[in-house]
């Protein structure tokens, strides 16, 4: 990547405090934190999200449709998962503190914390990583075009999708009426089995002044 950045500039900058820039707070103990050429302008074909993550809550199934992602687990534990689009399969794969998980560029992919205070470091090979989320895919697909393609019955599918909140991040809602007491891992190859696709993604309400993301 060809650097145009002016490194004589009294606005260059090579030091940044993550914990200062929060990406999406569900509670105290599951929110992720931002990095990218937005916050630290010297970053060239880099950036990365820090998440942390209490016992059987998920980040989300999402793409990432211009970089690819590694995690990290810094503390705790977490099964990441992804669909490989070439053998329709689902790969699944724990990780513990020292451990990465490496998931290809536009692979659609989930992570699930198995233990509290969980701490993940994903990191990208683009500055500004962009990302589809499936709440938004799921929320804002036309009920029509849903039940057309898949002859499925709109209103059935309407009613399925209603409890859906646009730009999730991490699931399930502190108000999810479905939370019930479970051993670590139950939902690991619960969520989300197969894809679906959007060809627009929809600006989160949560952080505007990140054009790109941010979700993860």
């Amino acid at each position: 990547m060809v650097s145009y950045m002016d490194y004589t500039s009294p606005s260059t900058q090579y030091t940044f405090d993550v914990n200062k820039s929060p990406l999406f707070r569900k509670d105290s103990k599951n929110y992720i934190n931002v990095l990218g050429i937005e916050q630290l302008n010297t970053l060239e074909n880099s950036s990365l999200l820090d998440i942390f993550l209490s016992a059987n809550n998920v980040i989300e199934p999402h793409y990432h449709q211009n970089a690819a992602e590694l995690v990290y687990c810094i503390s705790g534990a977490a099964t990441v998962s992804m669909l490989n689009p070439f053998t329709k399969q689902i790969l699944s794969y724990s990780i513990t503190p020292g451990q990465v998980t490496n998931i290809p560029q536009g692979w659609w992919h989930y992570e699930v914390a198995t233990v509290d205070n969980t701490h993940l470091l994903a990191i990208f090979d683009a500055p500004t990583p962009e990302v589809i989320l499936g709440s938004d895919i799921l929320k804002f697909t036309p009920a029509n075009i849903m039940a057309h393609t898949y002859c499925m019955d709109e209103n059935q599918w309407k009613q399925a999708v209603a409890p859906i909140e646009p730009s999730t991040y991490i699931g399930p809602y502190k108000h999810c009426n479905n939370r019930n007491e479970t051993s670590p891992g139950q939902y690991v190859n619960q969520y989300y089995q197969q894809p679906q696709y959007l060809p627009h993604y929809q600006q989160t309400q949560y952080a505007p002044q990140y054009q790109y993301y941010w979700g993860y």
